[in-house]
Parts: C-alpha cells; sequence; structure tokens
C-alpha cells in the first residue's frame, strides 16, 4: 500500500482542469481480468459494453472503464463514483462454469496510478519509447509497452476534457515506478503556493 495522493481534486466536486500534471495512487481501487474465447460474452451478459479490438478501451456508463487486453483477455478498472464497487462484485461473484471464461485476480498483482494534466505525454516521453501524444494515442487507446525499464499497461482515459492516463505495472515495482514518474514529473508538476 502506497501513501502517494498527489492530486489537485476537492472532495466530491469534479476537478478543475489540471494544467500541469499530478498523479493519484489508485492502487487500492478494485480492478479485474478476464481471460477466454467466451470472456467477451460473459462481460457483454453482464452489462459491459465491449471495445471493438485489442488495445481500445471503453469507459461505461458508471465510470467503469473495459480495457480489450486481446482478443480474448480483459481488465476491468473500478470506477470512482462507486470506489470500484461493480468491479469488486464482478470478481466475487464469478464462478467458474462450462463457459469459457477465466477470472485474473489483478488487485495483488497490478499497481494502478493516474497521470493527469496538460503535461502528461511529456513526462511519459522521459520514460517510455512509445508515442503518446494525443494526436497519436487517442482517447481510448491502449499501449502494452516498457516504461522505466518495467512493462506497463498505458490507457488514455481522457474525460471531461481532462488529459488522463491510467499506468497500470507489476505491483512490486511501485516504489521504484513512483520514483520514476516523480522525477519525469518534476518540471511539469504544481507545486503549493507560498
Amino acid at each position: 500500500m502506497s501513501n502517494l495522493r498527489v492530486t489537485n481534486t476537492v472532495d466530491n466536486k469534479r476537478a478543475p482542469a489540471v494544467t500541469t500534471c499530478t498523479v493519484v495512487d489508485l492502487t487500492d481501487r478494485p480492478r479485474v481480468g478476464f481471460r477466454g474465447a467466451e470472456a467477451g460474452d460473459y462481460l457483454q451478459g453482464h452489462g459491459f459494453n465491449l471495445p471493438p479490438k485489442p488495445n481500445r478501451s471503453q469507459i461505461q456508463t458508471d465510470g467503469v472503464q473495459v480495457v480489450r487486453l486481446s482478443n480474448t483477455e480483459y481488465l476491468l478498472l473500478g470506477a470512482e463514483g462507486d470506489n470500484g464497487q461493480r468491479v469488486a462484485i464482478e470478481e466475487e461473484s464469478w464462478e467458474l462454469s462450462s463457459q469459457a471464461n477465466y477470472l485474473l485476480p489483478r488487485q495483488d498483482s497490478h499497481a494502478w496510478l493516474q497521470l493527469t494534466g496538460a503535461h502528461i505525454h511529456e513526462v511519459m516521453a522521459k520514460l517510455c519509447g512509445v508515442d503518446l501524444r494525443f494526436d497519436k494515442f487517442s482517447i481510448g487507446a491502449v499501449a502494452q509497452t516498457s516504461a522505466a525499464r518495467i512493462n506497463v499497461i498505458v490507457v488514455n482515459a481522457e474525460t471531461d476534457g481532462q488529459p488522463t492516463f491510467h499506468i497500470l505495472f507489476d505491483r512490486c515495482s511501485l516504489e521504484y515506478f513512483t520514483a520514476a514518474l516523480l522525477d519525469a514529473m518534476q518540471e511539469f508538476k504544481e507545486h503549493p503556493h507560498g
């Protein structure tokens, strides 16, 4: 568990557009994966709208993010509005059946950081060789790549005009990757006044 809480959000209010750069540790928010030839059918049967192809994501009306990692693998990221409860319930209620759909617990395997602000692509350019500029990496795009020498999943999750990347990676690397990200953010992050 991390103590990182660098954020511009105001309790229960929509945050103003961030012009610099902030990071929030969402590692404690529920997330879960599903894999198998019938995983898509399973998720659709549970009311999820799926991205049409791999390496795309789709935000649901309740804020849950469905990330399609391959033709047969999906990752659900819990919504802020219910603190991930819908996703937690999906994980708890899953049962093995004859359907080719297998649960992939991700709470203990993947850390989750949210990078927000106008300069997020510049921050990531310091750590990652993939071009994540907004004109190349559109809203809903997913990159499975390397950043700061570890494997990461980057999701362009911009909402309400606020540039946002969700970054998921090996949970054991949380301290290391957070430090690398904060170092890359130095010239862009918001500093307290005074």
